[in-house]
This record gives structure tokens, sequence and C-alpha cells, in this order.
């Protein structure tokens, strides 16, 4: 079943308090991990990341180790094992790349998953567990996932990665606005799936974040070779060419110093260049004016961008909402696009 990043983290919020473990598949690079990571803070638990593909199915177990009469031995936890054992608040144990893992690796995590114990050893009731793989057609090294554990899982689902989802977490993690407008403009760069086994990179959210981490440090004659190392060549160059016709567009300073006669652009591209550049100016003292360019904006016909510079806006500056400008636009066409109408 597939689902959204929103999806999934309202569905692990929900799943994790219960102690009910949860195998996410998906692409590689959209998010799965960040997700748990967001989870895990959001309902206040501890984090341990495993990474079952370069284990021993020993490590499962624990270490044998002689008894004082030298006739028996016992195995002793160490490592993650021993870290989920004494945990004293709530942990979520994720084991990351699952899907990686040799069979003999997956196997001895069976009786943890379902048993919660392993041998003599008994996990805390407040540990829960979480895994993530990739697909088998991700080029990814995954040869699959033994049956009896998949059933030792509360549930499985496939995240997919959405530009809406991306959006709200780049809007909240300062990535630059025209970043977020090219893929507003072209969202079926977010996630590409690798055809070829070359040795390059394709789009992802999390090779779009490399470019987001690289932008402003890479001077502007390198920046098609370092896009194109993170994104890949096709990406990078229509990202290039969105760059020019942003860095092109009238400062937005200057259509905020006059809302009521700036200029409505026409074409699409620059609709999202414009509509991201001014959300990311918005502030509580001069949202006025920013009401003032988005009503014109809704009157162009242009609704559906000024619902982006809203909406941006807000959860970029939450404090907007306390303004009298927010407050008196929202029994307009403003108020509306707030609602999701």
């Amino acid at each position: 079943m597939k689902v959204t990043p929103a999806q999934l983290t309202e569905l692990l919020t929900l799943y994790v308090p219960k102690r009910l473990p949860v195998l996410i598949t998906g692409r590689p690079g959209i998010g799965k991990s960040d997700i748990v990571e967001q989870v895990a803070h959001a309902t206040d638990h501890e984090l341990l990341i495993s990474h079952p593909v370069v284990e021993d199915p020993t490590d499962s177990k624990g270490l044998p180790f002689p008894a004082p009469d030298g006739l028996n031995a016992k195995f002793l936890p160490f490592g993650d094992l021993e870290r989920a054992m004494k945990a004293r608040r709530p942990l979520i144990w994720f084991l990351d790349d699952l899907g990686q893992a040799s069979p003999a690796v997956q196997a001895a995590k069976m009786q943890l998953l379902l048993a919660r114990r392993i041998g003599e050893h008994v996990l805390p009731p407040h540990v829960t567990f979480l895994a993530a793989t990739n697909r088998r057609t991700d080029n990814a090294g995954v040869t699959g996932i033994l049956d009896p554990v998949i059933s030792r899982f509360a549930t499985v689902v496939e995240l997919e990665a959405t530009i809406d989802g991306w959006t709200k977490w780049a809007v909240r993690n300062n990535v630059p606005p025209e970043l977020i407008a090219f893929l507003r403009f072209r969202p079926d760069l977010l996630s590409v799936q690798k055809t070829s086994r070359d040795i390059e990179n394709t789009p992802s959210p999390r090779s779009w974040g490399f470019v987001a981490k690289t932008m402003g440090v890479v001077p502007k004659h390198l920046g098609h070779i370092s896009h194109a190392g993170s994104v890949g060549e096709g990406a990078a160059t229509e990202l290039v060419s969105f760059l020019q016709i942003y860095r092109e567009l009238p400062n937005p300073d200057a259509l905020l110093a006059t809302p009521d006669k700036a200029m409505i652009p026409q074409t699409p591209s620059t609709l999202y260049a414009i509509a991201t550049a001014l959300a990311a100016r918005a502030t509580e003292a001069n949202f006025d004016r920013v009401v003032t360019y988005t009503e014109r904006m809704i009157e162009a016909g242009h609704r559906e961008f000024a619902a982006l510079l809203v909406r941006d806006a807000l959860e970029r500056t939450p404090e907007i909402a306390n303004s009298y400008a927010f407050i008196r636009a929202q029994g307009g066409e403003i108020g509306a696009i707030i609602k999701g109408g």
C-alpha cells in the first residue's frame, strides 16, 4: 500500500505508542529514515538505528562467555542488543536497509520481532521495532526479505515522495526558495527511478537536499557541474535554466514596495518563482503588502499560485497569523485559500 510522507508520519505516530512494528519500503533517498527520526521526536522516544547489512547472524544472540565452572557458556548481549535491553525510556529500534541483509541475519531478527526476545534475553516492553528497505527493483542490493520476517510486522507500507510533503519539509528547513519554486514547476523531477547501473546520481529528495546545501556555496560557473553530480545532468540542466529565469525576476523587495502596481507574471515558471520568493520574505510586519499582491494574483486568475504564496508564508513564519492583515484577509478569497477552499 502506497502512502505519502504525511500519511506515514500519522500512521507511525499511532503505531509506535502501541508497540506495533512497521516495515517501510520505497526508493532510495525519499525520506524513510528522516520520517522515523521525526516520529521518534514527536512521540518522545529515543532512537536506536541498526544496519543489519553489516551484521553477523550471531550479533543478535550475543557474545558467548564461559561460566565460572568452565563447563557452560552464556550469551552476553553487546552493541545494539545491549542498549535496547538496558533502555529505561521508550525506544524505537530502527532496522535500516533490512532488505540488504543476508537471509541468515534476517532470520536472526525473527524472534526479536515477534517474541521480543532472543534466547534468554528479553526486551523491555517499551521498545518498538520499525524497519525500512528499498525495493528489489531499485538497484540497491536488495534480494528480498524472508516471508516469515515480513509476517512479523503489523503492517507493510510503501512510501512515495510527493511534492507537497517535500515542500513542507523544505520550507521548514530553509531550503533556498528558488529550488522550491523549481521543483514545484517540475514535480516529476522530485524522485526519478534509476534505469541504468552507471555510477551516477538520480533525482531524489535526498539528492535535492545536497543541491540545497551547495547552492549558496558553489560559484555560478561550477553550478551545473555540482548539481549534475547530485541529481544527474538532465535535471541539473533544467535547474540551471530555471535559475536564470529566477535571477532575472524583479527583486521581491521591490514588488512588496509597490504591491498595488507591481507586475503580475503570466508564465507558470515565473509565477512559481515569484510566489515562492515572496513567501520567503513575508513577515508579520509586511503581510499587508503581501495580501495586496496576493489579491491581485487572484484577480488575474492565478488563484493556485496565490494559495502557494500564502501557505508557504504561514509555514515559514507562523507569527503571520497574528497580524491584522491576516485576520482581515480571512473574510475574503485569501481566507478560502487558507482553509483549503
